[in-house]
This record gives structure tokens, C-alpha cells and sequence, in this order.
């Protein structure tokens, strides 16, 4: 019987997800066993044409050439996984949406006519149909590790859901809002990093996107009554993820505010 394909594919991004595979180690040596690696330019030399069962895509779409390849990635590929903030949610370069690029073209770049790029920095959920996403900035190695045992055996990856506060009482941490009066996005923000941040008495900065169901204007609210103006506000939503629906929302509601 033959291994199942896959593939794994960069856009725009800082390749820590996949890195993040390549940090598996003994445990990516145990999964290419059971599959046949065919496209994985970061850790192989070896390129070989599709199609996939399924392709892992990091990276957001900022250009009109990559706009036009994950199409092809996309019909080249059975399954479609999505792993990161920049693919699942446009990544911290998706703060260009908010400005005009063409002038931030000019301020950094000495011959700004050289850049092609798009005006937006979009997830690729944006462009093609995607068939699974895996949150975090980068992914939680476990968790990609999960996901593609979990395809293997033809089963629902079992990725968590909730929010980083049940991750933060899981490891025993004190509440760094409750406890500190430290601004944290932890009870909207999606389980996934262990609660790194709070363990080390830093507030969450939403790595992993909006949790399942999240309630922002119930945090600001709360991060309000500790002193926090709407320009403070609006900018601990815009970081990793700044792009994700419910964070996007509640940074422009306090923008708008005096």
C-alpha cells in the first residue's frame, strides 16, 4: 500500500512553523515512516511533482505571484492544512492592512518600484478552500504532530479549543490579571503554548488567535477599570493575530474612541 504524499509549502512568513516540524525530531523520524515526504524544500533537496494528500501551507498571500501558486498548491492537494498565524489569520505582517503600503514602500525600501506586493497581507483561507488550520505563532509542535496522526489514522485532530486560562490552571500559574493587574489576553485568546507567557508572570499576547467563542469588549472592559486608555488597547489586540475577526473588531472599536 502506498504511503500517503506530502507536501509542505512557505508564503509569506518567518518559517518558525516549520521549524516547528523539524523540532520534532524523534517524532518526525517515527511519522516519515509512515508517509512519504515528497515537498519539504526547508529540510530536503528532494522536489517532487504532486499530486498530495496532503499539503502543510505556512504563510500568508501578499503577492499577486502567490496569490496565483497556492491555487495550484490547492488543486495539486486532497487535504489542505493551514499551520500558524500567518496562513490561519494574515500574521503580524497583516498590520500593513491598516496603512497605505505604497507609502510604507517608500519609507523602507530604496527603490520601492522593485517591490511587488499586494496592498493586504490575507490568510490563505482568504484565496482557496482549506481543509484544517492549526493556530499559534509558531505552532505548538504537539499539536502538528497530533494533526498529522490524526489524518493518518482518518480521525478529528484533537486540538484544543478553549481558552489559555484553563492552560494557566492546568500548570497551577496565578491569574497575572487577577493577581498582578497585568494585562492579559489569555481569556480569549486559544489554548495551544502552554501558557508560557503567564508562567513567567507576562500577560498572554494572543499567539494562538481568538479562542473558540471569545468576548473582548468583556475583557477591554475589565482591562479598562485597570487604567488601560483605547490607544493601548486597540494595539494588545494587533500583534500576532492582528487580523483574526475578533481581534480586528476590538481594535478598531477603540481606535475610533477619543
Amino acid at each position: 500500500m502506498a504511503k500517503p504524499r506530502i507536501a509542505v509549502w512557505k508564503f509569506a512568513s518567518c518559517d518558525g512553523c516549520q521549524l516547528s516540524l523539524l523540532d520534532c525530531e524523534d517524532e518526525l523520524l517515527a511519522v516519515a515512516d509512515a508517509v512519504d515526504i515528497a515537498l519539504f524544500p526547508e529540510a530536503s533537496s528532494r522536489m517532487e511533482p504532486g499530486p498530495y494528500d496532503i499539503s502543510l501551507v505556512e504563510g500568508s498571500i501578499t503577492s499577486a505571484h502567490d496569490r496565483e501558486r497556492i491555487a495550484e498548491v490547492r488543486a495539486q492537494s486532497r487535504l489542505l492544512i493551514t499551520i500558524g498565524a500567518c496562513a490561519t489569520a494574515g500574521g503580524i505582517q497583516a498590520l500593513r492592512n491598516l496603512r497605505d503600503v505604497e507609502e510604507w514602500k517608500r519609507i523602507v525600501y530604496a527603490r520601492p518600484e522593485w517591490i511587488d506586493s499586494l496592498a493586504t497581507s490575507t490568510p490563505i483561507a482568504a484565496h482557496v478552500k482549506v481543509d484544517y488550520e492549526l493556530r499559534g505563532c509558531p505552532v505548538n509542535k504537539q499539536q502538528l504532530l497530533e494533526l498529522i496522526a490524526a489524518l493518518l489514522a482518518g480521525r478529528r485532530p484533537n486540538v484544543a479549543t478553549h481558552s489559555v486560562c484553563e492552560e494557566c490552571k492546568a500548570r497551577g500559574s496565578a491569574c497575572v490579571l487577577v493577581a498582578h493587574g497585568t494585562p492579559c489576553l489569555g481569556p480569549v485568546t486559544q489554548a495551544g503554548c502552554g501558557a508560557i507567557c503567564p508562567a513567567y508572570h507576562r500577560g498572554c499576547y494572543g499567539c494562538f488567535g481568538p479562542k473558540e467563542t471569545p468576548n473582548p469588549p468583556a475583557l477591554s472592559g475589565r482591562l479598562q477599570e485597570l487604567g488601560l486608555p483605547a490607544e493601548t488597547l486597540a494595539r494588545l489586540y494587533r500583534t500576532f493575530n492582528a487580523a483574526a475577526p475578533a481581534f480586528a473588531a476590538e481594535a478598531a472599536r477603540h481606535e475610533s474612541k477619543p
